[in-house]
Protein backbone atom coordinates (compact mmCIF):
# COMPACT_ATOMS: atom_id res chain seq x y z
CA UNK A 1 0.00 0.00 0.00
CA UNK A 2 1.08 3.45 -0.67
CA UNK A 3 1.58 6.28 1.76
CA UNK A 4 3.00 9.69 1.04
CA UNK A 5 6.13 9.55 3.39
CA UNK A 6 7.49 6.28 1.58
CA UNK A 7 6.48 8.01 -1.59
CA UNK A 8 8.37 11.32 -0.66
CA UNK A 9 11.09 8.63 0.19
CA UNK A 10 11.32 7.00 -3.29
CA UNK A 11 11.65 9.72 -5.32
CA UNK A 12 13.70 11.93 -3.57
CA UNK A 13 16.19 11.98 -6.89
CA UNK A 14 13.71 12.95 -8.76
CA UNK A 15 12.22 15.72 -6.77
CA UNK A 16 15.57 17.10 -6.28
CA UNK A 17 15.99 17.21 -10.07
CA UNK A 18 12.45 19.08 -10.67
CA UNK A 19 13.58 21.46 -7.96
CA UNK A 20 16.79 22.33 -9.73
CA UNK A 21 15.02 22.60 -12.62
CA UNK A 22 12.81 25.79 -11.28
CA UNK A 23 16.17 27.17 -9.53
CA UNK A 24 17.48 27.38 -13.51
CA UNK A 25 14.73 30.13 -14.18
CA UNK A 26 15.83 33.58 -13.57
CA UNK A 27 12.78 34.78 -11.40
CA UNK A 28 13.86 38.25 -10.66
CA UNK A 29 10.81 40.31 -10.07
CA UNK A 30 12.79 43.04 -9.12
CA UNK A 31 14.19 43.38 -12.86
CA UNK A 32 12.04 43.99 -15.57
CA UNK A 33 13.98 42.02 -18.13
CA UNK A 34 12.99 39.45 -16.13
CA UNK A 35 9.64 39.51 -16.98
CA UNK A 36 9.47 36.54 -19.44
CA UNK A 37 11.80 34.40 -17.03
CA UNK A 38 8.87 35.14 -14.48
CA UNK A 39 5.97 34.22 -16.42
CA UNK A 40 7.75 31.12 -17.73
CA UNK A 41 8.29 30.07 -13.99
CA UNK A 42 4.68 30.11 -13.80
CA UNK A 43 3.36 28.56 -16.22
CA UNK A 44 6.07 25.77 -14.94
CA UNK A 45 4.51 25.78 -11.79
CA UNK A 46 0.72 26.08 -13.24
CA UNK A 47 1.75 22.33 -14.67
CA UNK A 48 3.23 20.70 -12.57
CA UNK A 49 0.12 21.74 -10.01
CA UNK A 50 -1.79 19.71 -13.11
CA UNK A 51 0.58 16.94 -13.08
CA UNK A 52 0.75 15.99 -9.88
CA UNK A 53 -3.06 15.86 -9.13
CA UNK A 54 -4.20 18.99 -8.23
CA UNK A 55 -8.09 19.80 -9.81
CA UNK A 56 -7.40 23.25 -11.60
CA UNK A 57 -4.20 25.46 -11.25
CA UNK A 58 -4.56 29.17 -12.82
CA UNK A 59 -1.80 31.84 -13.68
CA UNK A 60 -3.57 35.30 -12.20
CA UNK A 61 -2.50 38.58 -13.26
CA UNK A 62 -4.28 41.32 -12.31
CA UNK A 63 -3.83 44.69 -13.73
CA UNK A 64 -2.58 45.95 -10.54
CA UNK A 65 0.23 43.58 -10.58
CA UNK A 66 3.69 43.39 -12.60
CA UNK A 67 4.52 39.27 -11.77
CA UNK A 68 1.89 36.50 -11.86
CA UNK A 69 0.53 34.02 -8.63
CA UNK A 70 -0.05 30.79 -9.74
CA UNK A 71 -3.28 29.25 -7.44
CA UNK A 72 -3.51 25.73 -7.13
CA UNK A 73 -6.42 23.51 -6.09
CA UNK A 74 -7.79 20.29 -4.58
CA UNK A 75 -10.79 19.64 -3.22
CA UNK A 76 -11.20 16.15 -2.95
CA UNK A 77 -11.66 15.54 0.89
CA UNK A 78 -15.33 16.96 0.64
CA UNK A 79 -17.10 20.40 1.61
CA UNK A 80 -17.35 19.00 5.48
CA UNK A 81 -13.18 18.42 5.62
CA UNK A 82 -10.93 21.25 6.92
CA UNK A 83 -8.84 23.52 4.11
CA UNK A 84 -5.45 24.40 3.74
CA UNK A 85 -4.22 27.63 2.24
CA UNK A 86 -0.18 26.97 1.50
CA UNK A 87 1.61 30.05 0.92
CA UNK A 88 5.36 30.07 -1.15
CA UNK A 89 6.83 33.02 -3.38
CA UNK A 90 9.00 31.80 -6.04
CA UNK A 91 10.52 35.04 -7.52
CA UNK A 92 13.96 36.04 -5.88
CA UNK A 93 16.71 38.89 -5.81
CA UNK A 94 19.09 39.42 -8.45
CA UNK A 95 22.81 37.68 -8.48
CA UNK A 96 25.83 38.12 -10.12
CA UNK A 97 29.27 36.18 -10.21
CA UNK A 98 30.75 39.63 -9.50
CA UNK A 99 28.35 39.64 -6.24
CA UNK A 100 31.26 37.32 -4.93
CA UNK A 101 29.52 34.34 -5.92
CA UNK A 102 31.62 31.21 -6.15
CA UNK A 103 29.71 29.48 -8.61
CA UNK A 104 27.46 30.80 -11.17
CA UNK A 105 24.33 31.89 -9.39
CA UNK A 106 21.32 30.64 -11.63
CA UNK A 107 23.04 27.15 -12.30
CA UNK A 108 22.56 25.09 -9.26
CA UNK A 109 25.79 23.25 -7.78
CA UNK A 110 26.14 20.70 -4.97
CA UNK A 111 29.10 20.58 -3.07
CA UNK A 112 28.96 17.99 -0.18
CA UNK A 113 25.49 17.95 1.26
CA UNK A 114 24.52 21.43 0.23
CA UNK A 115 23.06 22.73 -2.63
CA UNK A 116 24.11 26.59 -3.92
CA UNK A 117 21.42 28.51 -6.41
CA UNK A 118 19.81 31.64 -6.09
CA UNK A 119 16.66 31.05 -4.25
CA UNK A 120 17.83 28.09 -3.11
CA UNK A 121 16.83 28.81 0.23
CA UNK A 122 14.36 31.97 -0.36
CA UNK A 123 12.31 30.59 -1.24
CA UNK A 124 12.36 28.43 -4.20
CA UNK A 125 12.93 25.66 -1.31
CA UNK A 126 9.63 26.09 0.40
CA UNK A 127 7.85 26.16 -3.15
CA UNK A 128 8.62 22.47 -4.02
CA UNK A 129 9.16 21.12 -0.27
CA UNK A 130 5.28 22.37 -0.47
CA UNK A 131 4.62 20.80 -3.83
CA UNK A 132 6.26 17.66 -3.45
CA UNK A 133 4.42 17.27 -0.59
CA UNK A 134 0.82 17.46 -2.09
CA UNK A 135 2.36 15.37 -5.01
CA UNK A 136 3.04 12.38 -2.31
CA UNK A 137 -0.52 12.65 -0.42
CA UNK A 138 -1.90 12.68 -3.85
CA UNK A 139 -0.04 9.98 -5.46
CA UNK A 140 -1.02 7.63 -2.14
CA UNK A 141 -3.72 5.61 -1.88
CA UNK A 142 -5.65 7.33 1.05
CA UNK A 143 -6.14 10.69 0.50
CA UNK A 144 -5.74 13.72 2.51
CA UNK A 145 -9.00 14.51 4.96
CA UNK A 146 -8.18 17.98 4.23
CA UNK A 147 -8.92 20.58 1.42
CA UNK A 148 -5.39 21.95 -0.31
CA UNK A 149 -5.03 25.12 -2.25
CA UNK A 150 -1.88 26.12 -2.83
CA UNK A 151 -0.96 29.83 -3.99
CA UNK A 152 2.54 30.88 -5.09
CA UNK A 153 3.75 34.75 -5.69
CA UNK A 154 5.93 36.18 -8.19
CA UNK A 155 6.74 39.43 -6.60
CA UNK A 156 7.28 38.88 -2.70
CA UNK A 157 10.92 40.68 -3.37
CA UNK A 158 9.54 43.47 -4.98
CA UNK A 159 6.16 44.86 -3.75
CA UNK A 160 3.28 42.10 -3.40
CA UNK A 161 0.73 44.25 -5.79
CA UNK A 162 -0.45 41.40 -7.61
CA UNK A 163 -1.52 38.88 -4.73
CA UNK A 164 -2.55 42.23 -2.11
CA UNK A 165 -5.09 42.94 -4.97
CA UNK A 166 -5.91 39.74 -5.27
CA UNK A 167 -6.94 39.10 -1.61
CA UNK A 168 -8.95 42.26 -1.52
CA UNK A 169 -10.95 41.34 -4.66
CA UNK A 170 -11.41 38.02 -4.12
CA UNK A 171 -10.86 37.15 -0.80
CA UNK A 172 -13.19 33.94 -1.18
CA UNK A 173 -10.76 32.16 -3.68
CA UNK A 174 -8.24 31.86 -1.00
CA UNK A 175 -10.74 31.48 2.29
CA UNK A 176 -9.10 28.80 4.59
CA UNK A 177 -9.08 27.31 8.26
CA UNK A 178 -5.46 27.60 8.20
CA UNK A 179 -2.64 29.26 5.79
CA UNK A 180 0.00 28.17 5.95
CA UNK A 181 3.11 30.97 5.37
CA UNK A 182 6.24 28.78 3.86
CA UNK A 183 8.70 31.20 4.41
CA UNK A 184 11.86 31.83 6.33
CA UNK A 185 14.29 29.79 8.08
CA UNK A 186 15.04 27.77 11.36
CA UNK A 187 17.56 27.94 13.98
CA UNK A 188 19.91 24.95 12.52
CA UNK A 189 20.36 22.42 10.78
CA UNK A 190 19.57 20.00 13.22
CA UNK A 191 16.68 22.06 15.47
CA UNK A 192 13.83 23.20 13.87
CA UNK A 193 11.89 26.44 15.16
CA UNK A 194 8.51 27.36 14.87
CA UNK A 195 8.02 31.43 14.66
CA UNK A 196 5.26 32.58 16.33
CA UNK A 197 5.69 36.43 15.80
CA UNK A 198 7.30 38.76 13.42
CA UNK A 199 7.66 42.49 13.56
CA UNK A 200 6.45 45.23 11.37
CA UNK A 201 7.52 47.38 8.95
CA UNK A 202 7.36 51.09 7.95
CA UNK A 203 10.30 52.92 6.21
CA UNK A 204 10.77 56.50 4.61
CA UNK A 205 13.26 58.16 3.05
CA UNK A 206 14.95 61.52 4.63
CA UNK A 207 16.38 64.09 2.00
CA UNK A 208 18.54 67.19 3.04
CA UNK A 209 19.34 70.56 1.07
CA UNK A 210 20.62 74.01 1.41
CA UNK A 211 22.56 75.51 -1.38
CA UNK A 212 21.16 75.49 -4.97
CA UNK A 213 24.30 73.56 -6.01
CA UNK A 214 26.95 71.92 -5.05
CA UNK A 215 29.80 74.78 -4.28
CA UNK A 216 32.99 75.14 -3.85
CA UNK A 217 33.90 73.94 -0.29
CA UNK A 218 36.86 76.79 0.04
CA UNK A 219 34.54 79.59 -1.74
CA UNK A 220 31.46 79.37 0.51
CA UNK A 221 31.97 76.38 3.23
CA UNK A 222 31.67 77.87 6.61
CA UNK A 223 28.51 79.93 5.50
CA UNK A 224 26.43 77.41 4.55
CA UNK A 225 25.24 74.67 6.81
CA UNK A 226 26.67 71.28 5.00
CA UNK A 227 23.66 69.18 4.14
CA UNK A 228 26.09 66.09 4.85
CA UNK A 229 26.34 67.31 8.41
CA UNK A 230 22.93 68.32 8.81
CA UNK A 231 21.36 65.03 7.88
CA UNK A 232 24.21 63.12 10.08
CA UNK A 233 22.54 65.32 13.46
CA UNK A 234 19.39 64.76 12.78
CA UNK A 235 20.38 60.48 12.57
CA UNK A 236 22.80 61.03 15.87
CA UNK A 237 19.21 62.04 17.35
CA UNK A 238 17.20 59.17 17.02
CA UNK A 239 18.60 56.96 19.70
CA UNK A 240 20.16 57.45 22.67
CA UNK A 241 23.62 56.16 24.14
CA UNK A 242 22.04 52.75 25.30
CA UNK A 243 20.58 52.06 21.35
CA UNK A 244 16.21 53.40 22.34
CA UNK A 245 14.82 55.15 20.23
CA UNK A 246 14.21 58.80 21.32
CA UNK A 247 11.19 59.52 19.34
CA UNK A 248 8.42 60.48 21.27
CA UNK A 249 5.84 58.10 21.42
CA UNK A 250 7.64 55.43 19.79
CA UNK A 251 7.15 52.68 22.43
CA UNK A 252 3.46 54.06 23.78
CA UNK A 253 1.85 50.63 22.58
CA UNK A 254 4.61 48.62 22.85
CA UNK A 255 3.35 45.41 25.12
CA UNK A 256 5.90 44.97 27.69
CA UNK A 257 7.75 41.29 27.20
CA UNK A 258 6.11 38.65 29.41
CA UNK A 259 7.38 36.10 31.22
CA UNK A 260 5.71 33.39 28.91
CA UNK A 261 7.42 35.07 26.33
CA UNK A 262 10.79 35.28 27.81
CA UNK A 263 10.41 31.66 29.13
CA UNK A 264 10.27 30.71 25.41
CA UNK A 265 12.71 33.24 24.30
CA UNK A 266 15.23 31.71 27.05
CA UNK A 267 15.44 28.66 24.75
CA UNK A 268 16.24 29.89 21.15
CA UNK A 269 19.11 32.37 23.07
CA UNK A 270 21.92 29.75 22.83
CA UNK A 271 21.21 29.22 19.44
CA UNK A 272 21.16 32.76 18.13
CA UNK A 273 23.58 34.22 20.08
CA UNK A 274 25.81 31.35 18.19
CA UNK A 275 24.66 32.31 14.74
CA UNK A 276 25.05 36.14 15.79
CA UNK A 277 28.73 34.78 16.31
CA UNK A 278 28.84 33.50 13.24
CA UNK A 279 27.31 35.44 10.45
CA UNK A 280 27.14 39.00 12.27
CA UNK A 281 31.16 39.20 13.25
CA UNK A 282 30.75 42.54 14.55
CA UNK A 283 32.98 43.18 17.74
CA UNK A 284 30.12 42.99 20.82
CA UNK A 285 26.12 43.12 20.98
CA UNK A 286 24.78 45.94 21.24
CA UNK A 287 21.47 47.23 22.14
CA UNK A 288 19.22 47.71 24.85
CA UNK A 289 21.21 46.12 27.46
CA UNK A 290 17.74 44.65 29.75
CA UNK A 291 16.50 42.82 27.06
CA UNK A 292 18.13 39.32 25.72
CA UNK A 293 19.09 38.87 22.34
CA UNK A 294 16.34 37.22 21.33
CA UNK A 295 14.24 40.11 22.59
CA UNK A 296 16.24 42.50 21.12
CA UNK A 297 15.92 40.66 17.49
CA UNK A 298 11.96 39.71 17.67
CA UNK A 299 10.10 41.55 20.96
CA UNK A 300 11.44 45.16 20.55
CA UNK A 301 10.92 47.51 18.34
CA UNK A 302 13.86 49.36 16.23
CA UNK A 303 14.78 52.16 14.00
CA UNK A 304 17.76 51.44 11.46
CA UNK A 305 19.39 54.10 9.54
CA UNK A 306 19.70 51.65 5.88
CA UNK A 307 21.40 53.86 3.80
CA UNK A 308 22.85 57.22 3.69
CA UNK A 309 24.50 59.69 0.43
CA UNK A 310 25.51 62.64 -0.17
CA UNK A 311 28.43 64.72 -1.97
CA UNK A 312 31.47 63.52 -4.25
CA UNK A 313 32.17 59.39 -3.34
CA UNK A 314 34.57 59.04 -6.54
CA UNK A 315 38.09 58.57 -6.66
CA UNK A 316 40.43 60.97 -5.43
CA UNK A 317 39.33 64.36 -3.60
CA UNK A 318 36.86 67.02 -4.84
CA UNK A 319 36.19 69.80 -2.32
CA UNK A 320 32.77 70.26 -3.20
CA UNK A 321 30.20 71.40 -0.35
CA UNK A 322 27.45 69.12 -1.40
CA UNK A 323 23.59 70.82 -2.30
CA UNK A 324 21.89 67.52 -0.74
CA UNK A 325 21.95 64.36 1.01
CA UNK A 326 19.78 61.99 1.73
CA UNK A 327 19.24 58.62 4.38
CA UNK A 328 16.65 55.86 4.33
CA UNK A 329 15.77 54.77 7.16
CA UNK A 330 13.03 51.74 8.40
CA UNK A 331 11.64 50.91 11.71
CA UNK A 332 10.87 46.98 12.50
CA UNK A 333 7.70 47.06 14.62
CA UNK A 334 6.00 44.92 17.27
CA UNK A 335 1.88 44.11 17.86
CA UNK A 336 -0.29 47.03 18.59
CA UNK A 337 2.29 49.53 16.67
CA UNK A 338 0.81 50.87 13.80
CA UNK A 339 2.99 51.66 10.75
CA UNK A 340 1.42 55.19 9.34
CA UNK A 341 1.66 56.37 12.78
CA UNK A 342 4.62 55.21 13.73
CA UNK A 343 6.02 57.06 10.58
CA UNK A 344 4.28 60.27 11.52
CA UNK A 345 5.74 60.18 15.48
CA UNK A 346 9.54 59.71 13.35
CA UNK A 347 8.59 62.59 11.01
CA UNK A 348 7.10 65.12 13.46
CA UNK A 349 10.52 64.43 15.56
CA UNK A 350 12.72 64.80 12.51
CA UNK A 351 11.12 68.46 11.84
CA UNK A 352 11.29 69.29 15.55
CA UNK A 353 15.39 68.55 16.12
CA UNK A 354 15.85 69.86 12.28
CA UNK A 355 17.96 72.75 12.05
CA UNK A 356 16.37 75.84 9.93
CA UNK A 357 19.67 76.02 8.48
CA UNK A 358 18.97 73.82 6.08
CA UNK A 359 15.45 72.47 3.87
CA UNK A 360 13.83 68.80 5.04
CA UNK A 361 12.04 66.77 2.71
CA UNK A 362 10.20 63.45 4.36
CA UNK A 363 9.13 60.94 1.70
CA UNK A 364 7.46 58.17 3.65
CA UNK A 365 6.95 54.78 1.68
CA UNK A 366 3.36 53.26 1.60
CA UNK A 367 2.06 51.10 3.36
CA UNK A 368 4.11 49.02 5.63
CA UNK A 369 2.92 46.11 7.45
CA UNK A 370 1.73 45.22 11.22
CA UNK A 371 3.36 42.69 13.19
CA UNK A 372 2.28 39.30 13.58
CA UNK A 373 1.93 37.45 16.74
CA UNK A 374 0.63 33.89 16.76
CA UNK A 375 -1.26 31.39 19.13
CA UNK A 376 1.36 28.98 20.00
CA UNK A 377 -1.59 26.56 21.33
CA UNK A 378 -3.63 26.78 18.48
CA UNK A 379 -4.51 23.71 16.15
CA UNK A 380 -2.69 24.71 13.36
CA UNK A 381 1.16 25.46 15.77
CA UNK A 382 0.65 22.54 17.72
CA UNK A 383 0.33 21.04 14.42
CA UNK A 384 3.10 22.11 13.10
CA UNK A 385 5.08 21.41 15.91
CA UNK A 386 4.14 17.35 15.35
CA UNK A 387 4.99 17.96 12.00
CA UNK A 388 8.69 19.31 12.58
CA UNK A 389 9.22 16.81 15.39
CA UNK A 390 8.54 14.27 12.79
CA UNK A 391 10.80 15.43 10.19
CA UNK A 392 13.34 16.52 12.34
CA UNK A 393 13.61 13.81 15.03
CA UNK A 394 13.26 16.82 17.62
CA UNK A 395 10.96 19.32 19.34
CA UNK A 396 11.17 23.00 18.02
CA UNK A 397 11.72 25.91 19.61
CA UNK A 398 10.00 28.84 19.30
CA UNK A 399 10.89 31.96 18.40
CA UNK A 400 10.04 35.66 17.30
CA UNK A 401 11.54 36.79 13.81
CA UNK A 402 13.36 40.07 13.68
CA UNK A 403 11.78 40.21 9.77
CA UNK A 404 8.54 41.23 8.36
CA UNK A 405 6.72 38.98 5.99
CA UNK A 406 3.47 40.65 5.22
CA UNK A 407 1.65 38.47 3.27
CA UNK A 408 1.43 36.79 7.38
CA UNK A 409 -1.02 39.70 7.99
CA UNK A 410 -2.95 39.35 4.12
CA UNK A 411 -3.42 35.78 5.12
CA UNK A 412 -5.26 36.73 8.35
CA UNK A 413 -7.73 38.22 6.14
CA UNK A 414 -8.68 34.92 4.42
CA UNK A 415 -8.09 32.47 7.05
CA UNK A 416 -8.91 31.52 10.65
CA UNK A 417 -5.86 30.71 11.46
CA UNK A 418 -1.75 31.63 10.08
CA UNK A 419 1.12 28.89 10.86
CA UNK A 420 4.78 29.81 9.72
CA UNK A 421 6.50 26.79 8.60
CA UNK A 422 10.27 27.53 7.33
CA UNK A 423 12.77 25.01 6.62
CA UNK A 424 16.15 27.27 5.10
CA UNK A 425 18.75 28.45 7.59
CA UNK A 426 19.50 32.10 8.10
CA UNK A 427 23.11 30.96 7.31
CA UNK A 428 21.97 30.14 4.09
CA UNK A 429 22.79 33.61 2.85
CA UNK A 430 19.37 34.09 0.97
CA UNK A 431 19.88 37.48 -0.93
CA UNK A 432 23.35 37.06 -0.80
CA UNK A 433 26.28 35.53 -2.97
CA UNK A 434 26.65 31.55 -2.73
CA UNK A 435 22.98 31.06 -1.47
CA UNK A 436 22.65 27.80 -0.42
CA UNK A 437 20.68 24.88 1.44
CA UNK A 438 21.21 21.44 3.44
CA UNK A 439 19.87 19.27 1.02
CA UNK A 440 18.47 17.31 4.25
CA UNK A 441 16.39 20.55 4.75
CA UNK A 442 14.77 20.12 2.13
CA UNK A 443 13.94 16.68 2.35
CA UNK A 444 12.97 17.04 5.62
CA UNK A 445 10.36 19.90 3.97
CA UNK A 446 8.66 17.40 2.23
CA UNK A 447 8.41 15.12 5.48
CA UNK A 448 6.91 17.81 7.50
CA UNK A 449 4.52 19.45 5.23
CA UNK A 450 3.45 15.68 4.64
CA UNK A 451 2.61 15.01 8.50
CA UNK A 452 1.16 18.34 8.74
CA UNK A 453 -1.22 17.99 6.49
CA UNK A 454 -1.77 14.59 8.33
CA UNK A 455 -2.39 15.95 11.62
CA UNK A 456 -4.72 18.82 10.36
CA UNK A 457 -6.93 16.34 8.49
CA UNK A 458 -7.08 14.09 11.77
CA UNK A 459 -8.01 16.79 14.38
CA UNK A 460 -10.46 18.11 11.92
CA UNK A 461 -12.97 15.74 11.08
Amino acid sequence: MSNPYDYAKTNQERFLEEYQELLRIRTISTQPQHADDVAAAAEWLRAMMLRIGMERAEVILLPEGRCPLVLGEWHGAGEDAPTILIYCHYDVQPAEVADGWHTEPFEPTIKEDRLYCRGAVDSKLHVMSNLKAVEAWLAADEKPKVNIKVVLEGEEESGSENINAFVAQQPERLAANIAMVSDGAILAPDQPSLTYGLRGIAALELHVSAPVSDLHSGHWGGSVHNPIQALTEILAQLHDENGAVTVPGFYDDVVPVTATDRALLEQVEPFLQAEWDDVVGAPAVWGEAEYILPERLGARPTLEINGIHGGYTGAGMKTVLPARAFAKITCRLVPRQKPAQIIQSVVDHIRSIAPETVAVDIRPSEPGAEAVLLDVESLAMTAAAEAYTHAWGVEPVFERSGGSVPICFECMKVADEVVIMSYGLKSGRAHGPNENIYLQNFYNGIQATIKFIEVVGSRGN
